[in-house]
């Protein structure tokens, strides 16, 4: 049985199968490596922060007037996040929190936390906003008191 030469050319055949066998032990150890990777995650227990807690309760604006009081006052609102949370995992909170009852909480207790408001009004089919619509009303008007009645 003669074999070639370490330096000399592959057979073709045997090429194929080698780059074939390398293929399938690579995608068989990433499949280990994920799968280890998985019973890791599994293994650890998922806790969630504070702030995902109470976000889980918050509804109808909420998750917008927490993170504006979060802009306006970051150090008051991490401390009240901390206890609106503990309350939540002691029980003692079992309704969900809407945005105004989490509005009037901050004003409670002296945040004036600034939430940006718009008023809409239809208008012919359109929503326009009730500034925009005062200043139409104030034109027609104006625009009356100009002209000599006949």
């Amino acid at each position: 049985m003669t074999y070639p030469d370490r330096d000399g050319p592959e057979d073709p055949d045997i090429a194929i199968i080698k780059a074939r066998k390398l293929k399938e032990l690579w995608k068989h150890a990433a499949m280990e490596k994920s799968k280890a990777a998985r019973r890791e995650h599994e293994k650890k227990p998922i806790t969630k922060t504070d702030k995902e807690i109470v976000l889980d309760y918050l509804y109808d604006r909420g998750g917008e007037v927490l993170s504006l009081a979060m802009t306006q006052f970051p150090t008051q609102t991490r401390i009240i996040i901390k206890r609106i949370a503990d309350l939540i995992r002691l029980g003692e909170i079992q309704q969900r929190i809407s945005g105004g009852e989490l509005l009037a909480l901050f004003r409670s207790i002296g945040m004036n936390v600034r939430i940006n408001t718009t008023i809409k009004i239809e208008d012919h089919g359109k929503l326009v906003s009730f500034s925009e619509k005062l200043k139409e009303q104030t034109k027609d008007t104006l625009g009356k008191e100009d002209r000599p009645e006949k």
